[in-house]
């Protein structure tokens, strides 16, 4: 009995091992994050197409701004917390119409915002919101918080009463199907990570007038040895205001961008 006892014990601690090795070895093979950001060096720069969802008219009309943004790595510093960080400037400028991608008109500063690699992550500061971008280990269905950096309700400053942020800061981010190639607008990309971060509706399409409606749509997919190259972001809500003055209303923004030109 004790040989035996011996035997068994013997067993389960190569397979204990042997379970570990492959687990090892599984995110020893992992892929790097660097491999799917832009190349963060001083002068890098990538330009994208953009459709802007807005709102105007107090929120009675909706309309499609289209527009090209470039984004420039333009500095490398030390933030607060003593981390290497780069600051990307971006600018703006109309496009010519939904089919022309170049134009001549100059570009016009819009901003910075913040990338920082930090070990298995990546962040991103912009207008003063931290978000987790990308995460290690990069495999399907992995998954993990985002936005835990995101105050309660990150856009009121923007929109004041408005019920789409609450709890983004629970949203679970995870990698969707990797994609050996995919298109859009033409655009072929090529080795395609997909970041899933929200997918909810409510009332949308619109169908009771009379009854609230929310969307919250929100993806990115990043290309290997390019970064992002494409971003979908839907985040509004369509008030019937049958007590109030005007008629019913929406509120949010949208935002669909893919990656055009880059050095």
């Amino acid at each position: 009995m004790r040989i035996l006892s011996v035997k068994l014990f013997s067993l389960l601690t190569i397979l204990f091992l042997a379970a570990s090795c492959s687990e090892e070895k599984e995110q020893f093979e992992t892929e790097s994050i660097s491999e799917f950001t832009n190349p963060l060096q001083v002068g890098k720069y990538i330009i994208y197409r953009v459709d802007s969802l807005v709102f105007p008219n107090f929120g009675r009309s909706t309309e499609t701004h289209k527009y090209q943004r470039k984004e420039v790595v333009e500095a490398i510093y030390t933030d607060n917390e003593g981390r290497p960080t780069y600051r990307i400037n971006r600018y703006i400028r109309d496009s010519v119409n939904a089919q022309s991608w170049t134009t001549a008109q100059p570009w016009l500063a819009n901003g910075t915002y913040s990338v920082t690699p930090v070990g298995d992550q990546l962040e991103v500061i912009e207008n003063n919101l931290r978000f987790i971008k990308l995460h290690m280990p990069l495999k399907e269905g992995f998954n993990w918080k985002g936005n835990s950096f995101l105050p309660d309700d990150p856009y009121t400053t923007l929109f004041g009463t408005f019920g789409n942020d609450d709890n983004m800061d629970k949203w679970e981010y995870y990698y969707d199907t990797f994609e050996p190639s995919f298109t859009y607008r033409n655009k072929t990309y090529t080795d395609v990570w997909t970041v899933e971060q929200e997918d909810f509706a409510s009332n949308v399409p619109i169908i009771d007038v009379a009854g609230y409606g929310t969307k919250s749509r929100a993806f990115e997919k990043y290309a290997r040895g390019l970064g992002l190259v494409y971003r979908q972001w839907e985040l509004w809500e369509y008030q019937p205001n049958t007590t109030g003055t005007g008629g019913p209303y929406k509120q949010g923004f949208g935002i669909t961008q893919w990656m055009i030109d880059h050095n």
